[in-house]
């Protein structure tokens, strides 16, 4: 039946008087009972006390409890530390942490301060462990690591920080991380935390054994794939590649090879692989190197920048010239899949993006360099749980593609706190069993709904 326009409008002229009563066990988060599920599911709190176990002082809340409570910070879309204030005494955090109240900002601070390397340590494993684990019930044919840094800078002089290249906040202290991607399930594996004036390279070549070797060890006989920028182009880390059975594409880097350039600027004959894009592969290799590797040309067809004042005709004919790439690789196919594989490098681009707007990941909470990296790794954690609470309840959109995109289509973290996470609710007791009530929404009750027996049909 057709609604009235009565049955629909109200007056509404009262403002409502604010009351603020603790004994209502009211909740802003209720969406937070799926995270609670997918830490049980992953036995998350038994996993991140054994990176500590080893520490002589044991503060009241427990380091243990003090990441986890940042990785339920970022997850809530929160970023500086003394926000907690915000939902210190929420029943769905407290529960969810098994707290009767959270920390404050400076106790907060102080287990931070009080991390050490050994810990550090322990913390990057477990993020290693929570993605190979993934992989394991993934069982793929072939694994996608994708290497690159991203830079973080802070204003305060931070433990470990220094000033090096910057193109957004130039002259600004920064730390440069390294960070290896899964391409298949957008996850960070790991990651290698540096100051902010090292170049790409720096400690980059143990740092990607390191993680092949991880990935070997957890999956015997899988086909290890790696994707790098010209930063990674030297013959120590082709080498070590190739002899690790690893197939791969590096961009090479033509400011460095004076003569390759010459080369490409004196090829008359390319051949085609579409409309845009052709490329030839000259037999070419660094005098400094021992071995010669494939080494595939490819010219883009771009529009000329027009410097002219712009004209109102629509049908004015552009210019087209060219735009040059060349990838050192190894693998046996033909260009336009090689091609096509290592453009498809860019999502990682993406999920840097998404650590930092929606995990905090840019952010420097304290001066001591095991307290930041704890925090980075926390922000790190938070971005990964978020997939696998994505990859637990959806099945897979898509196989194996050339580009090596993501098996699963994510949502971005504020996507999932807007529709599920930042739910009101109220924690009753009816005949003494604990009750999460929330407002009448269909959708959201189908959707809680699909969630929930996805982690019950995974326990």
């Amino acid at each position: 039946m057709k609604p009235t326009r009565s049955s629909v409008h109200r007056k509404t002229h009262a403002v409502p008087t604010l009351r603020f009563d603790e004994s209502q066990k009211l909740t802003s988060f209720a969406g937070l009972v799926l995270f609670q599920k997918l830490f049980a599911l992953l036995d998350l709190k038994a996993r991140l006390r054994g990176c500590y176990d080893h520490m002589t002082v044991h503060p009241i809340f427990g380091h243990a409890t003090i990441v986890l409570l940042l990785v339920v910070h970022l997850l809530l879309g929160y970023r500086r530390l003394r926000e907690l204030a915000y939902y210190q005494d929420d029943p769905m955090v407290l529960r969810l942490l098994g707290l009767r109240k959270l920390p404050d900002v400076a106790t907060l601070s102080r287990a931070l301060a009080q991390v050490d390397a050994s810990s550090v340590d322990k913390l990057r494993t477990l993020v290693r462990r929570l993605v190979l684990d993934r992989l394991k019930k993934m069982a793929p044919a072939r694994v996608t690591l994708d290497f690159d840094g991203s830079v973080i800078s802070t204003g305060r002089r931070a433990e470990g920080t220094a000033v090096g290249y910057n193109r957004r906040k130039k002259g600004q202290r920064s730390y440069y991380p390294l960070l290896c991607t899964v391409a298949q399930t957008g996850q960070v594996l790991d990651v290698l935390h540096r100051p902010g004036n090292v170049h790409d390279s720096r400690g980059a070549r143990e740092f990607i054994q390191g993680c092949i070797q991880e990935v070997s060890r957890a999956l015997p006989g899988v086909q290890i794939e790696v994707r790098m920028d010209a930063a990674f182009y030297a013959d120590a880390i082709v080498v070590m590649l190739a002899g690790m059975g690893v197939e791969f594409t590096i961009s090479v880097p033509f400011e460095r090879l004076v003569a390759l350039k010459a080369i490409i600027e004196g090829r008359k004959r390319w051949w085609r692989i579409d409309d845009r894009w052709s490329y030839f592969s000259p037999q070419w290799k660094p005098k400094v190197w021992a071995r010669r590797q494939r080494l595939v040309v490819v010219r883009q067809k771009v529009k000329v920048q027009d410097k002219e004042p712009l004209q109102l005709d629509l049908f004015r004919p552009y210019e087209y010239g060219y735009a040059f790439k060349a990838i050192v690789t190894n693998k046996a196919v033909g260009a336009k899949k090689v091609l096509a594989y290592h453009n498809g490098r860019g999502s990682q681009e993406g999920v840097f993006a998404e650590l930092k707007s929606q995990a905090a990941m840019d952010y420097v909470p304290t001066r001591t360099l095991a307290g930041n990296q704890s925090y980075l790794l926390a922000a790190i954690l938070a971005h990964n749980l978020a997939r696998e609470l994505h990859m637990v309840v959806e099945a897979p959109v898509r196989a194996t593609n050339e580009k090596r995109a993501a098996r699963w289509s994510f949502v971005q973290l504020s996507t999932l706190r807007q529709r599920l996470v930042q739910r009101g609710g109220r924690l009753l007791y009816p005949n003494g069993r604990l009750t999460l009530a929330m407002s009448a929404n269909a959708k959201i009750e189908r959707e809680l709904g699909r969630y929930l027996d996805a982690l019950d049909r995974a326990a």
